[in-house]
């Protein structure tokens, strides 16, 4: 169908033009026409009726309307939507810390708006991570959540401050709400620390010159401790000097874990380094157990303990156990790897090779004062020489690792809770890496404890969606989930002198998000009551 302008010719010699809707059709293959309708006197039409005629067709356009009503609508922004909501829910609803921040502030009677700071640091963690500075300049313009609109800079600072002030209480509801959510047993626990280093001096009271595990000794830093149950869920954290020793701080731990919650039975499982002999007669003195790694070279009965007159048993393809006993009380397990002697094995090979290359070239300058090279030397008033006794020696330990343990727990299951302690290294690198903990620009104890704080919490939302997905047997993993959920945009615009929501469509994964979380996305759209604060969000 088309629209026809037919013309007639008055008898003065005067024209009239007429607006037709025409059909075309086919009569034995020859083309015809008939008129639909008569739409009536063409210069009657344009005072008006013709203008409210498109209008009114055009609403039938899928196309025609579209276009029509871009002219009309004003997009005021687009901002992030997706992470908002699903980790609000997490917050408000299934962890509780938004009620429990609340019923402290009641409590405490402060009237600032701590609760939305706190969350809002938290979410940037999980986004994208900046300085307070730049959480409040620019991040915030970037995100809708409409309860943040009021937030400025110094209710960031103070919310430090309080989180702070507050932490064993938050962490402790914590504890018994995860305990509940994800029917957690504190009765194997993961001790691991970490240091992470100051962009300038730092609080004097735990800024400190010690062993940085970040490879940055020429910075100030501090110790910090993580507790994880063995689900992966964060249970508490410690921050201490940073020249603080490993063993002091597992001390520490195993101390406040006593204080704070209420456990019958625990294993605390560390790492080597992190105990001493008196430790681990504190923590058996406490009712406490304990898997923890040991220093095989440092133990001057390691000979026997090696050739220990016992089978091992196959726990995986390349993992192999044996119990030992130390005088009849300490009980050891012995661990060997077939594939990690091998690679110890080629690694000892092709160091001796090039050792060999360099004694024989002459060149020994420096060989002395290497220490992977120096193990392997002996060195006399004439020469230096390849020491084989001391090649043999290294031999025994190829693919070998030892713990020590106070459980009667299996063998196979002691060394299977100790490697899990791999949960507590991933939750320390998404510290540092994804959630950006290093380095720390604070200057007050108050301050840098509470950033530390934000980022344990950071981190526990984040574990609580990781055990979600895997709850709900979802087959998105997190990283890919966060990834398509901050495609998740909400649109403000404004048509015929109303305000409206929209969001764009849910892609890849973030989904399941929302369904994991028993969640339903919001609507595609939405009439607003009234127009959101466009600036500070």
């Amino acid at each position: 169908m088309f629209i026809r302008k037919k013309t007639f010719t008055n008898k003065d010699g005067t024209t009239r033009e007429y607006l037709q809707l025409v059909e075309s059709y086919r009569v034995n293959g020859r083309s015809r026409q008939r008129v639909i309708a008569n739409l009536g006197r063409l210069e009657d039409l344009q005072g008006g009726q013709l203008d409210r005629l498109i209008e009114n067709l055009t609403r039938f356009s899928e196309t025609q309307w579209v276009r029509m009503s871009l002219d009309e609508t004003q997009a005021s922004w687009s901002k992030q939507w997706g992470p908002a909501l699903i980790f609000h829910n997490l917050w408000e609803e299934k962890l509780g810390l938004g009620p429990c921040v609340r019923r402290i502030l009641n409590r405490t009677e402060k009237t600032s708006p701590f609760e939305e700071a706190l969350f809002a640091m938290v979410l940037n963690r999980l986004c994208d991570p900046l300085s307070k500075l730049g959480l409040n300049e620019r991040w915030l313009q970037s995100v809708y959540h409409p309860p943040l609109e009021k937030l400025q800079l110094h209710h960031f600072y103070h919310a430090l401050d309080f989180v702070a002030e507050y932490k064993d209480e938050i962490e402790s509801f914590l504890f018994d709400r995860v305990r509940n959510l994800f029917n957690c047993e504190l009765d194997l626990v993961f001790w691991d620390t970490t240091s992470t280093y100051f962009e300038g001096s730092g609080p004097e009271e735990l800024a400190k010159y010690g062993y940085s595990k970040d490879k940055r000794p020429d910075r100030l830093q501090i110790m910090i401790g993580l507790l994880m149950t063995k689900e992966g869920i964060p249970v508490s954290h410690h921050i201490f000097p940073g020249n603080t020793g490993d063993v002091r701080t597992f001390k520490a731990a195993f101390s406040d874990l006593r204080r704070r919650f209420n456990v019958t039975r625990v294993i605390m499982v560390g790492d080597r380094g992190m105990v001493s002999k008196k430790v681990l007669q504190e923590i058996s003195a406490a009712g406490l157990q304990y898997i923890v790694g040991v220093k095989m070279r440092r133990r001057p009965d390691i000979d026997r303990m090696l050739s220990w007159n016992a089978p091992y048993t196959r726990v995986k393809e390349n993992l192999k156990v044996k119990e030992v006993w130390s005088n009849g009380i300490s009980r050891y397990i012995l661990c060997f790897n077939p594939e990690g002697a091998e690679r110890d094995r080629n690694a000892r090979r092709e160091m001796i090779i090039k050792l060999k290359r360099k004694l024989d070239s002459g060149n020994i300058k420096g060989l002395l004062g290497n220490k992977g090279y120096r193990q392997y030397l002996k060195a006399s008033k004439n020469a230096v020489t390849i020491d084989h006794d001391a090649i043999r020696r290294e031999a025994r330990y190829d693919g070998k690792y030892m713990l020590k343990t106070n459980t009667d727990l299996p063998p196979d299951q002691v060394v299977l809770a100790y490697k899990e302690l791999w949960r507590v290294e991933r939750a320390f690198r998404e510290l540092k890496s994804g959630l950006e903990l290093r380095p720390i620009y604070h200057w007050t104890e108050s301050r840098v404890r509470g950033h530390v704080m934000v980022c344990f919490l950071a981190l526990v939302l984040e574990s609580a969606l990781i055990s979600y997905l895997k709850e709900k047997q979802s087959k998105a993993g997190y990283l890919q989930v966060m990834a398509d959920l901050a495609t998740l945009h909400a649109i403000q615009f404004s048509f015929n002198d109303k305000v409206y929501l929209f969001r764009t469509e849910l892609q890849g994964d973030a989904y399941e998000a929302f369904r994991v979380l028993g969640l339903k996305p919001p609507l595609k759209a939405q009439i607003l009551t009234q127009l959101p604060h466009t600036g500070n969000m």
